[in-house]
């Protein structure tokens, strides 16, 4: 069985090898093709939709800066001593590959459950692990990593059911709900909970059957290619390395752990106050803050922190001009009325059994164009909870909140999961993975078309008749 799959596996990797496209060139048809449906279905101009995608292109530049700095913040801490000898220990117990692939599975899925964001750290054990252990398909571990994020959706940052029990939340401003929803029906829910076994139990066993066969020239020290002489150096010594040949102020303030431990301190006292008096709010903004003060700890002094920085950066160009364009996209679907017209087709045909079906497939297929939770609830989630309104009517207060529950947690579960064909988050990926070798999305998305396949039967068969 296991060898079936792995040959399905394989070939899919090798029509993703011959026929993706490079990440940016995916945003670029994407754009075009969304810019075309505008046109043709909605009847935008062609100005309009120019404009809409001017207007759209700047809207996700904090977020953007957000996610560079949770990839260099979080891989200086990877590169901290303690770190690594914290890996060397792990290494003892993981030995071969198979343990590896389903280590890093496993442990991505309840990090990302955490806060999506913390896919970061999963890359970044996942790279150390291949450092030391031999074997490893590196494309497969990276392929892995990424299917580890769709955890995140069912997790304590998964944005709509959040969005759902915030107090004066647009929909509740526009008159869409009467009031929030707890989160009791949504992350709290039988569904929820059923989903969160399949991820924990069922996700690695698929990644331990399509464990790839050869992985001649495919292991991590194959592929560097990195001849940056600097990092032959650790930290410390490059440190080291520029002070003066006599005792200088400037050597002393550079390397001053006093100075990096009160600055240290002062941000332990602010996240110490943040969770006392705001609970476990794991947003990005104080995630990145955690990331900061612990990188100073960890390197002691401002020359090595700065050192670590400017290694862990050096592979981000990726997000810092792809994000706009994604934005762009977001920006026709938000300003032409695309997003809006979608959800309007499924208030049409959706009936109260299929209403969940009609959900996930649409929170699917939107987040190609708008790959953020959050984001896309926003452009379609009006449309599709006003069909869901029209569809309950005349039932029960807790029927019509458990309806439109499911069909939030079914966009959110549709979303999440079309993230394996949709290399927008790959992009948080292999500034750490990638660093030092050649690697194109179409490398790895190959391996995550059966997974995906197998999801998506599960998950339909889980929104319809698993109970709220």
């Amino acid at each position: 069985m296991s060898t079936i799959w792995t040959k399905l596996g394989e070939k899919f990797t090798d029509i993703f090898k011959k026929n993706m496209p490079n990440a940016f060139v995916f945003a670029l048809i994407l754009t075009l093709l969304t810019a075309l449906i505008s046109f043709f279905w909605i009847g935008a101009t062609p100005l309009k939709i120019i404009q809409s995608w001017y207007d759209g292109f700047w809207t996700l530049l904090e977020f953007g800066m957000q996610m560079v700095l949770l990839i260099i913040t979080g891989y200086s801490i990877a590169l901290s001593p303690i770190v690594e000898k914290g890996i060397d220990r792990l290494t003892q117990y993981i030995k071969t590959p198979k343990q590896v692939y389903l280590f890093v599975v496993l442990i991505g899925i309840l990090l990302c459950m955490i806060s999506w964001g913390w896919l970061v750290i999963t890359a970044l054990l996942a790279r150390e692990l291949a450092l030391r252990v031999k074997g490893i398909n590196y494309y497969y571990l990276i392929a892995c990593v990424y299917f580890s994020h769709i955890g995140w959706v069912s997790g304590l940052s998964s944005s709509i059911p959040l969005l759902l029990n915030t107090e004066k939340n647009y929909l509740i401003e526009g008159g869409i709900l009467a009031s929030t929803i707890p989160t009791s029906y949504t992350l709290g829910s039988t569904l929820n909970i059923g989903m969160i076994v399949l991820f924990v139990v069922v996700a690695p066993l698929i990644m331990l059957l399509l464990v790839p066969k050869d992985n001649s020239g495919k292991e991590l020290k194959d592929l560097l290619v990195s001849t940056d002489k600097s990092s032959q150096l650790n930290i410390k010594e490059e440190a080291e390395s520029f002070k003066l040949p006599f005792k200088a102020i400037s050597d002393q303030l550079n390397n001053s752990m006093v100075l990096q431990y009160i600055i240290g301190l002062m941000g332990l006292t602010y996240i110490i106050f943040h969770f006392t008096t705001k609970g476990l709010d794991l947003n990005l903004n104080i995630m990145i803050f955690v990331f900061l003060m612990l990188g100073l700890f960890l390197h002691k002094t401002p020359m090595r922190y700065s050192i670590s920085m400017k290694r862990a950066s050096s592979n981000v160009s990726g997000i810092l001009f792809q994000f706009p364009f994604y934005a762009g996209i977001m920006g026709i679907m938000t300003f032409t009325g695309l997003g809006e017209r979608l959800g309007q087709v499924i208030a049409s045909i959706a009936t109260i059994d299929s209403y969940p079906v009609y959900a996930y497939i649409l929170g699917g297929i939107v987040n190609f164009a708008i790959p953020s939770g959050g984001g896309e609830f926003a452009v379609i989630g009006p449309s599709v909870i006003e069909a869901v309104n029209n569809i309950g009517a005349g039932l029960s207060a807790t029927e019509m909140t458990e309806m439109i529950s499911r069909a939030s947690l079914s966009m959110a579960y549709g979303e999440a999961l079309t993230n394996l064909l949709q290399p927008f988050y790959l992009l948080l990926v292999l500034p750490i993975m990638a660093a030092g070798i050649k690697i194109q999305a179409r490398d790895v998305m190959g391996y995550l078309v059966l997974p995906f396949l197998v999801f998506f039967i599960i998950q339909l068969i889980m929104v319809v008749w698993m109970p709220i």
